[in-house]
This record gives C-alpha cells, sequence and structure tokens, in this order.
C-alpha cells in the first residue's frame, strides 16, 4: 500500500491532524488508557515499516530508521495485500478493548481510530481491483497514480541531501524505482481482468508523463540532474551524475518502456466511458467511495441535489458583484469568462510572469498572517513555500495542492501551483486559493498539528480528507469574513467562484459517476457555471474520473464546519469566541459527524 494514499492522495500528500491529549491521560494512570495510547502508537510504528515513503515525508528516515531512506514503498498486490491483513487485525486488536474503561476524552481517541480501521479495510476486503485507503483510486496506472506521477518529485522535493550517506540513499532509490514501476505494472495487468483500467482519455495523459520521463537522454531527467544538482550544492563528492545515470539508463528506462507498453496496448482497448460505474459492482463502489471520501452517508442522489442547490444560490451572490461592477451582460458564467481574458487579471504565460506570480501569492500570505491573530489563540511555528508544480507532472497535476514540513524541520511546508499556463490563474482568483493552500487553511491547520509534540503520530496523520479539505474551504470563508475584500470586490468575485467551483464538484462528481455523465458533459458544464477557462476545467474533470469521490469532500466538509459553528454559535450566545472556536483545531482530524458532536459538547461545556 502507498501510504502517501492512506494519509490523502498523490500530490496533494497532506493530511495531519492532533489527538486530545493521550500522553496526558496515561500518565493520570488510567490503565485502559495507557493500553490504548501503547496501541496507538505501535500502529504508528507498522505505518512507518510498511512506508519508507511515509517515513521519509515526516522526516523520520534517520537514526534507528536511516535504512528506510535507501528504500520505496511495495506496489504489488501481495504488499496490498499483506497490509490489508495487518490493518483487519490491528481493527480487531482495537474492538477487543473495553471502551467504557476508557477515560471520557480517550472514548474520542479510540472511536477515530477504530473509524480510520474500518475505512481502511473495508474498501479492500470488498473491492479486488485498485486501492481504497483514504481515497478510493480504482486504476493503478493514471494521470494521478502510479509510481511513475509520484516518484520523481518524491526524489527530488522529499527525499533530503545533506550528506554523503543521504546521496548513496538517493542512488539506492534510483533502483528502488525501477523495481516499483514493474510492480504497478504487474497490478495493473492483473486488474485488465475486472476492466479495472483508466479511460481512453486519462491514459493518454498517462503516457505523456511517462515519455516525458522517458523521451530524453537519461542525463537529462530530473531524476539524474536532482542528484547532480543538490550534492554539488553542498559539496559532496563523488561523480553522482554518472552513477545515476548508468541506473537510469540501465534499469528505470527498461522498466518504463515496459510500462509504456502496458499503458499503450490498453489505450487502443480503453472505454471513453468516464465513471467507475462502468466496473465491477460499480454503483456500489461508487456510493462506499463518497461515504469514504465525506466520512458523511450521505447518498449519491443527496450530494448532486446538495451541488445544484448550491450552484444556484452561489451564482446569484456573484451576479450581484459583478452588476455592481458593470458586467451586466451574459450568464454569470459568460461574465467571469470575459474577466478571466481581462489583460489586468493575468500575468505573462513566461518565466517572469511566473516569478510575478508567486511573488504576488507571497505578499498575500504576508497580509493574512498579519491577521491572524484576530482569530486564533494558536499559531504555527513552520514557515511556508510557494513553489511551481514540476514541468514534468503539471499535465496531469492539480491545480494547487500543500505538502506538509518534515516534523524534524529538514523540509519546510510547500504550497505548490500548476502554472502550466498563468492564463488559468487571473490575479482575482488568486486570494482565495491561497488562504485555502496557505493560512489560514492547510498550513495553519496540519502545522498545528505536527507542532503538537505530546500527541500520538498516527492521528497527526489522520486519513480524513474531509475534514482537512472542509477546513480549507471554512478559511477561504473566514478571510473574507476577516475584511481581506473590503476594498477589493472583485477579488470577492473570485472567493464566491471558488466556492462555486467546489459546489460544481458536487454536481459533476456525481454526474460522471453515478448518472453517467461523459467527460465533455462534466467539463462543458464546469466552464458554464464557473467560467474557469476549458483546459483547467477539463485537468479538474480528468482528476475526478480516476479519484471518484474525493471532490465532494470539500463542500460536504465546509457546510459541516459551518453547521458546527452556528450550533456553537446558538448554544454559547454572548459567550462565543471565535479564537476559542478554532482551537479545537487542537483536538485533531476526525470524521464530519464526530466533529459536529463535539463541538456541540465542548460548546454546552
Amino acid at each position: 500500500m502507498d501510504r502517501r494514499e492512506f494519509i490523502g492522495s498523490a500530490g496533494l500528500a497532506l493530511l495531519a491532524a492532533a489527538l486530545p491529549r493521550v500522553a496526558q491521560a496515561a500518565a493520570a494512570g488510567n490503565a485502559a488508557d495507557k493500553q490504548l495510547a501503547t496501541m496507538v502508537e505501535s500502529f504508528f510504528q507498522r505505518q512507518l515499516d510498511d512506508s519508507p515513503e511515509y517515513a521519509t515525508g515526516l522526516g523520520l528516515d534517520k537514526g534507528a530508521r536511516a535504512a528506510a531512506k535507501s528504500k520505496l514503498d511495495g506496489y504489488s498486490k501481495a504488499e496490498q495485500a499483506r497490509v490489508l491483513a495487518e490493518d483487519k487485525a490491528s481493527l480487531a486488536a482495537l474492538r477487543r478493548l473495553d471502551r467504557a474503561a476508557l477515560s471520557p476524552g480517550q472514548q474520542l481517541n479510540y472511536d477515530v481510530v477504530v473509524y480510520i480501521f474500518e475505512q481502511v479495510t473495508k474498501g479492500g476486503s470488498k473491492y479486488p481491483y485498485g486501492r481504497s485507503a483514504a481515497y478510493y483510486v480504482p486504476y493503478a496506472i493514471s494521470q494521478l497514480s502510479g509510481p511513475h506521477y509520484g516518484i520523481p518529485d518524491f526524489l527530488d522535493s522529499q527525499h533530503v541531501i545533506e550528506t554523503k550517506a543521504d546521496a548513496d540513499a538517493y542512488v539506492a532509490r534510483l533502483r528502488e524505482f525501477a523495481r516499483v514501476l514493474d510492480e504497478a505494472t504487474r497490478f495493473q495487468q492483473d486488474d485488465v481482468r475486472f476492466g479495472a483500467f483508466a479511460p481512453d482519455f486519462c491514459l493518454d495523459i498517462a503516457l505523456s508523463q511517462l515519455w516525458a520521463l522517458r523521451g530524453k537522454p537519461a542525463a537529462q531527467t530530473v531524476l539524474v540532474e536532482s542528484v547532480v544538482r543538490r550534492t554539488g550544492a553542498k559539496g559532496i563528492p563523488g561523480n553522482w551524475g554518472a552513477e545515476a545515470e548508468k541506473i537510469v539508463a540501465g534499469e528505470v528506462f527498461p522498466a518504463l518502456d515496459r510500462q509504456i507498453a502496458l499503458v499503450t496496448a490498453l489505450r487502443k482497448a480503453a472505454s471513453h466511458d468516464a465513471g467507475c460505474w462502468r466496473l465491477p459492482k460499480g454503483d456500489e463502489y461508487y456510493a462506499d467511495a463518497l461515504i469514504n471520501a465525506t466520512t458523511t452517508n450521505f447518498t449519491p442522489d443527496e450530494v448532486h441535489q446538495m451541488g445544484l442547490d448550491q450552484v444556484a444560490d452561489i451564482s446569484s451572490q456573484i451576479d450581484a458583484i459583478l452588476k455592481a461592477q458593470g458586467m451586466t451582460k451574459g450568464g454569470v458564467g459568460e461574465r467571469l469568462v470575459a474577466l478571466n481574458k481581462d489583460p489586468k487579471q493575468l500575468f505573462p504565460n513566461t518565466d517572469a510572469g511566473r516569478a510575478d506570480l508567486i511573488g504576488y501569492i507571497n505578499e498575500l500570505v504576508k497580509v493574512i498572517e498579519a491577521k491572524l491573530p484576530e482569530a486564533f489563540a494558536t499559531l504555527p511555528k513552520a514557515a511556508l513555500e510557494v513553489k511551481r508544480v514540476p514541468p514534468f507532472i503539471q499535465d496531469g497535476a492539480p491545480n494547487g495542492y500543500y505538502n506538509s514540513a518534515a516534523l524534524d524541520g529538514s523540509r519546510g511546508a510547500i504550497y505548490y501551483i500548476n502554472l502550466k499556463d498563468t492564463a488559468d490563474w487571473p490575479r482575482y482568483g488568486l486570494p482565495s486559493l491561497t488562504y485555502h493552500e496557505g493560512v489560514p487553511g492547510h498550513h495553519l491547520q496540519i502545522s498545528l498539528a505536527q507542532e503538537a509534540k505530546d500527541l500520538p503520530m498516527l492521528r497527526r496523520n489522520a486519513p480524513f480528507g474531509a475534514y482537512i479539505e472542509g477546513w480549507a474551504l471554512y478559511s477561504e470563508q473566514l478571510a473574507d469574513e476577516m475584511g481581506v475584500y473590503a476594498d477589493n470586490p472583485l477579488g470577492r468575485a473570485g472567493f464566491l467562484q471558488s466556492f462555486l467551483f467546489r459546489a460544481v464538484r458536487l454536481v459533476v462528481d456525481t454526474g460522471l459517476h453515478h448518472k453517467r455523465w461523459s467527460r465533455e458533459q462534466a467539463t462543458a458544464y464546469m466552464v458554464d457555471k464557473t467560467g474557469f477557462a476549458e483546459p483547467r476545467s477539463q485537468r479538474e474533470i480528468d482528476r475526478y474520473c480516476v479519484w471518484p469521490g474525493q471532490a465532494c469532500s470539500y463542500k460536504v466538509g465546509h457546510m459541516s464546519w459551518i453547521r458546527a459553528r452556528e450550533k456553537a454559535k446558538a448554544l454559547q450566545g454572548a459567550r462565543f469566541d471565535i479564537r476559542q472556536f478554532h482551537d479545537v483545531l487542537l483536538e485533531g482530524a476526525m470524521p464530519l459527524t464526530i466533529l459536529e458532536g463535539l463541538i456541540e459538547q465542548r460548546s454546552k461545556g
């Protein structure tokens, strides 16, 4: 199992949260609490054993775990089955505990950890194809799944090179890359018997990514260039380029050739049908994927209608702003398209223009950081860097995503933005994206959890995307409430357009996978309703085709946060303090149903 899937999704990497104080409870002498704390810690250590990539992502591939730095995860069916068996055993062990003997705070911990293992074992037990941990991923190879997509960037951005031993480990991982490519190839070959391979258009993108690695001399690949550049910067002696080039040419390239051959053959047989309804038990698979992604029990039909209602409401709000700005002709989507093309809103599609765009984002971060004490009693220490999505994966990568910092401080947090075409990012839409991916969104919430040193590691990385993405979307609204758009009405239209985009996701994701919409129908709907450029919309739709249900977690999660806050206000009245409300982040990521109940309980206290 790819543990980056366990904590989120490829590129998005990322989910982190904190536990209420297990360590404190154990110190108080409750035997059941001590037993739970020991068990949860053992689960986390097993995850590190299973996933060297996870250890590196957390900055824990050193000391007693230094050997992990030379390895990559297992991508085979056998490895997936082994980890599933371990997860089932963990769940059984948890269920043997006497929940009633736990202290009240630890009962919450117990419920959340049990939920984690229930979800990661459910899909693997029911569906023989793909992977189903944090999110359901039905295809072993696509533009967003498989080591060809994740490993080159992982090696370049997460494998730290400070010493000769680090460089040696990097070279060892290049050999491992050849291994995992072949494992993914065999995994996908096995799933062909279930018809579980990506639609034709997704395979086209995957092929372009594979050829981006394979279609140049080994010495010019990022795999070789990275170790040459970074050993040079650190003055580490050795002919690293020649050693890496030999491995890439002699081992990685042949593995890429084998995968390219498979994907090329699959492309000839592939369907143009976009949804997972075409897979074995496809309708049931999607319903489970939706429950898993949103941590709710909404049905596909309920989520679809929810989206339609929100699209209508948010569109009316944007309509009023655009009319006040003198933009009155055409539908909301048409007027947003016109705004997207306004030269005053665009950065040049050049390296200099991209640098200016990232500079603008950095200024936005400085402004919002100065306002954070108004709404938060606790702030993170970790720094945030804004970077472009690596060009070699930009064709299939999400439009923006966040990678958390290493726990040991060896690598900072990164907010990635896809700058294949700067026209995808008109100026008026960048503030809301920044509040989502940066602060007070992912960076604040995830960093606070990582910096809570007394909390168990398993729950610092709990796989609850609806909580995390819902918080990030709530953060966009919070920034608006903090007055960032007081003198920027078009920026507020951009914020509402972001909300409209997430509401549209509810419609198109359920449309693709439940109502059997085509790729073209879903893309046209998104362009019409959001005003986003067609290439950007197309990348989004293609993402939903291979990550069913995941896109719904954002707006469903946002609505849960808003319901919880309104409930707290109603219960507390004049006592309500937004800073105290936001301290619920220190209680840890959890399913939305548990979150709403916890906030109600806290508000009554």
